[in-house]
């Protein structure tokens, strides 16, 4: 069987089970069987495929039409300017995330040496975007979660900014270290019981820790802004992404601990997604 047929193959069976983008999926999944990039696979459809590459293919096709999330099974995902490591146990990076990295960039063109606090790091794409990008920027980054702060850590190296970056295991609540002149942070802000109305590939596969924010969705975004109104330098920027319906209670929260609102930001989909404001 040749590359060709076997994507279209795979796609089928993708998109028999609603898969939306069965082609493209089929495409990277290919290329993740043989190690080429895309743009190969897509030269060369004609090539034969060898039955154990074959095989792996096919496991791969079935794990997909089970709901596991593409970024998952090839264990990368593209963020910012970057190719980031990721697993299970890492919430997949969004672009609609870019958001924070776009405004912290923004906001501090012209300042030098600052100190990032990145609450719940996850894979490291905020704060190590923004890393990349400003050569004499620190980074502090916080995560309950052990295996996310070795998938940062291994992000970090890749990316040689490793040397500006500090990892801690805490929970929001216990950390007291340093002050900041810029936090970022993407938490849990989904609804507990609006959880299993998110697509399959998100309910099913993505770390439920890094989604659930409580009753009302807000649990966790209260425990980041209090820690942050006490952890952030006065006049230090805080950028926070937040549900979509969330923007006005969220407002509410950071007045009350002492910041002043910048700037609300809308996602690609036009929902409230990203708050900038200022420590008073």
């Amino acid at each position: 069987m040749n590359i060709g047929l076997a994507i279209k193959e795979g796609s089928k069976i993708l998109r028999n089970k609603f898969i939306s983008n069965s082609q493209l999926d089929a495409e990277i999944l290919m290329a993740k069987t043989i190690n080429k990039d895309r743009n190969y696979i897509l030269l060369n459809c004609n090539s034969s495929i060898n039955k154990n590459d074959l095989k792996y293919f096919n496991k791969l096709i079935e794990q997909r039409s089970l709901g596991n999330p593409v970024a998952h099974l090839v264990k990368k995902k593209y963020f910012w300017n970057s190719e980031f490591f990721i697993t299970g146990d890492t919430l997949i990076p969004r672009p609609d995330t870019e958001l924070v990295v776009e405004n912290a960039l923004q906001f501090t063109k012209k300042r030098n040496k600052l100190n990032i606090l990145d609450i719940g790091i996850g894979s490291g794409c905020i704060l190590l975007s923004i890393l990349k990008e400003r050569k004499n920027f620190y980074g502090t980054g916080i995560d309950i979660s052990k295996k996310c702060l070795n998938i940062s850590k291994m992000n970090a190296i890749t990316l040689n900014v490793g040397s500006r970056l500090k990892l801690y295991k805490s929970n929001v609540d216990k950390f007291n270290l340093g002050k900041y002149d810029l936090i970022v942070s993407n938490p849990p802000y989904i609804k507990t019981k609006n959880i299993k109305y998110l697509d399959r590939d998100v309910a099913n596969f993505e770390p439920r820790i890094a989604l659930d924010g409580g009753l009302d969705g807000l649990s966790e975004i209260r425990k980041v802004i209090k820690k942050s109104s006490e952890l952030i330098k006065k006049s230090g920027k805080f950028i926070l992404e937040i549900g979509f319906d969330q923007k006005n209670k969220v407002i509410n929260l950071l007045k009350r601990e002492g910041f002043y609102i910048n700037s609300t930001q809308k996602d690609l989909g036009n929902n409230d997604r990203c708050i900038v404001s200022t420590k008073i």
